[in-house]
Order: C-alpha cells, then sequence, then structure tokens
C-alpha cells in the first residue's frame, strides 16, 4: 500500500447535504482519511495510491458537492531569504 495525501480549497463551505456525502466517501475502498478544516477552508485527503489517483479523488470530492477552488502544495515554499546590504566604510 502507498499512501499518498492530497490538500485542496474550497471556496464555500458544504452544505449538509455535501458534509454526508464526503462522510459516506470514507466508504470508498482506497480513502484512509478525510480531514475538513472549516476556518482554513482546506480538506485533507489520505488515500491508498495502489487503489485510487488523485484524478479520481478530485472527482470523488466534486461528486459529494464540494466545490474545490485549488489543490494545494503539502510542503510549503521555502521563505524568501532577506537581502543581504553591502556594508558601507
Amino acid at each position: 500500500m502507498t499512501t499518498v495525501e492530497v490538500l485542496y480549497r474550497f471556496n464555500t463551505p458544504p452544505t449538509e447535504q455535501a458534509a454526508l456525502a464526503l462522510a459516506h466517501a470514507r466508504d470508498v475502498y482506497g480513502i484512509r482519511r478525510l480531514t475538513l478544516d472549516r476556518v482554513a477552508r482546506t480538506l485533507r485527503v489520505e488515500f491508498d495510491a495502489t487503489r485510487l489517483n488523485t484524478a479520481a479523488v478530485t472527482r470523488l470530492i466534486a461528486l459529494a458537492g464540494l466545490e474545490i477552488a485549488e489543490e494545494l502544495p503539502l510542503i510549503a515554499p521555502p521563505a524568501p531569504q532577506p537581502a543581504i546590504t553591502p556594508a558601507v566604510s
């Protein structure tokens, strides 16, 4: 088994119907965990990559009724380095 995580940002909070559909998405063979963060407006999905791929997971989330705005990187980009100013003599 190869575990993969994908992180989505959504625009509008899920409706009650969409939340129930997402809860039932856990029953799909290969979906291991769904973590919904309403404050950050993100959904993290952990799945078995030997059973599903990212496109299938994205389609499953869309069919549940959650409007996905974008897929986010799991690793934050490096912070910009501060500019070095030359020493004045």
